[in-house]
């Protein structure tokens, strides 16, 4: 029986993981020696300026480049939800993105002091750390888990490089049991940024979101979480201690190895629903683990 993909239709974005420029095709040999062609993720080098002044060069898949720019700047405390951008201009044959705006921003702040993260290569967070943990209160929010279920089996089975490719993490904003905005980068920070960009162009309530990655839930994730106001993260991942004491003390729902119909909750249990039976939910199947891989992180 084929598969019911007309889920798809709900995504306001997702990947395209045939679009040439986000991947190429590499000959080598398997371990049997026989020859094989394989799709391989392209990485990029994106310089990211805010007005005048230079930030961060990024390794990137490349799409969303504004999307990227603006929530990097917001997940680094630069920029703040309501403040004005009045230009985000890409020069794809520079490989620069530029953000403008008419006030000057504390970025020189932020600056000074660095915390090189647990994210994949090696991500940098300016300023401190802990200020959205001090500052923000996430608002309660239930999560049912016959939501959680839908969404994992809709992710899981939709196209991505993820999937094909591998080398590639993907977040996904999600409302209730409808997967909304997936993206894809070589950094889960570099996808979660994407994420929060759209938000901000696009103004959206984050109180009423569920966020899922393909990631770990480190203390990084929780905090670019919390940031973004969203109460509810999803993982197929495991979790780190810090990352679980954050989202404990943030008020995050925090659900983390959520894989067919088993899932573990180390933070926000309370506000789980439980309205589904796990026996009536099948068990996660091979398809939906990333090419050539054995076990996910």
């Amino acid at each position: 029986m084929a598969q019911d993909m007309s889920f798809l239709d709900d995504y306001l974005v997702r990947p395209d993981p045939a679009a040439p420029r986000l991947g190429a095709s590499v000959s080598g040999i398997d371990q049997t020696g026989a020859s094989v062609e394989t799709r391989v993720v392209t990485e990029r080098a994106l310089t990211l300026y805010l007005n005048a002044q230079e930030i961060v060069t990024m390794m990137t898949i490349g799409d969303h480049p504004d999307y990227l720019a603006l929530g990097y700047l917001l997940n680094q405390n630069m920029l703040k939800r309501g403040d004005v951008v009045e230009a985000v201009d890409y020069d794809e044959e520079l490989e620069v993105v530029v953000l403008r705006t008419p006030e000057r921003t504390n970025f020189e702040a932020k600056l000074k002091k660095k915390t090189l993260t647990s994210g994949c290569a090696q991500g940098t967070a300016f300023g401190d750390l802990m200020e959205a943990i001090d500052e923000i209160k996430l608002p309660k929010a239930q999560l049912r888990t016959s939501w959680l279920y839908a969404l994992t089996r809709k992710i899981n089975t939709t196209p991505s490089l993820y999937l094909e490719a591998g080398a590639i993490h993907g977040c996904v904003l999600c409302e209730a049991d409808r997967p909304l905005v997936y993206m894809e980068d070589v950094g889960r920070h570099n996808a979660v940024d994407k994420v929060a960009g759209w938000m901000f162009r696009h103004d959206v309530d984050p109180g009423r979101m569920i966020f899922y990655t393909t990631g770990r839930l480190t203390s990084e994730m929780v905090i670019k979480t919390v940031r973004m106001g969203i109460p509810v993260l999803v993982s197929r991942s495991g979790f780190t201690e810090w990352g679980v004491e954050l989202a404990r003390k943030a008020g995050l729902t925090l659900i983390g190895r959520a894989r067919g119909k088993r899932f573990v909750a180390l933070a926000g249990e309370a506000n789980i629903v439980f309205d589904q039976d796990p026996e009536s939910v099948e068990e996660e199947g091979g398809k939906s683990r990333r090419k050539g891989a054995e076990r996910d992180d």
